[in-house]
């Protein structure tokens, strides 16, 4: 299926931000789209993985910036998290106040409501603040594995 096919252009008919000219970068995770596409290989479990290692939040006491790795794992079954908008996406905590164990459960919730993946989970890899690094997994659907 070439991209110029009806099919092609049916199927990419809702990658706005994938297509678009410019790149706007939404202030909060509310307003921030996760787009998806058709997966072309339901019958079959296989893993996607995202890593972010430059992940960016704000601490909601000091407002002081956080910095962590997230990466997201997940099985897809019948769309994928296009790259693009999750990218613009995790940039939309740059200026978001929340505790790291918010971050990742509300990121795979987003994951969740958007792709209905079989199995997903995001780890977050903070570092130290006050002499204390926080790791934090979040899982949907059962392990994650390899």
């Amino acid at each position: 299926m070439k991209k110029n096919s009806p099919e092609g252009k049916q199927r990419f008919a809702d990658l706005t931000l994938l297509k678009s000219s410019g790149t706007s970068y939404p202030d909060s995770p509310k307003k921030a789209k996760l787009e998806t596409f058709e997966n072309l290989f339901p019958d079959r479990d296989y893993l996607i993985t995202f890593d972010c290692p430059e992940f960016t939040s704000l601490c909601p006491v000091t407002g002081q910036p956080d910095f962590g790795a997230l990466t997201l794992r997940y099985v897809p079954d019948k769309k994928c998290i296009e790259s693009k908008s999750l990218k613009l996406y995790l940039f939309s905590f740059r200026n978001h106040n929340s505790f790291h164990e918010e971050v990742v459960n509300t990121i795979l919730d987003a994951v969740v409501a958007a792709c209905k993946p079989r199995r997903a989970e995001v780890i977050g890899v903070f570092r130290p603040r006050g002499g204390i690094a926080i790791n934090v997994k979040a899982n949907f659907g059962g392990k994650v594995d390899e």
